[in-house]
């Protein structure tokens, strides 16, 4: 009964740990992808992909409590700001950067 007890805690942790830091890593990375690929005015593409954050963090927390195992959640929260971040620091207008 005690190994199923550690075992709940270890999932919980990582499960708080994933929607703390993996919420913010993937809410940067969708932030700094629309700065730079929104077609709009430079002001207008940071104030909206600050306020889309929020929208992100939100649902990527939700996401975290809702998915079936910490493989689950671990994977895609590492691929998307993976590949966000990485097409929005490759652009091919340097002037654009985040």
């Amino acid at each position: 009964m005690s190994r199923n007890v550690s075992i709940n805690r270890w999932n919980i942790a990582s499960r708080v740990l994933a929607a703390l830091v993996g919420g913010y890593a993937v809410a940067y990375a969708v932030t700094a992808f629309l700065a730079v690929y929104l077609p709009l005015a430079r002001p207008d593409r940071v104030v909206f992909s600050s306020l889309a954050s929020f929208a992100v963090w939100t649902a990527v927390a939700i996401y975290v409590f809702a998915a079936r195992s910490a493989t689950r959640l671990w994977l895609p929260i590492i691929g998307v700001t993976a590949v966000l971040c990485l097409a929005a620091f490759l652009s091919g207008d340097w002037r654009v950067r985040p």
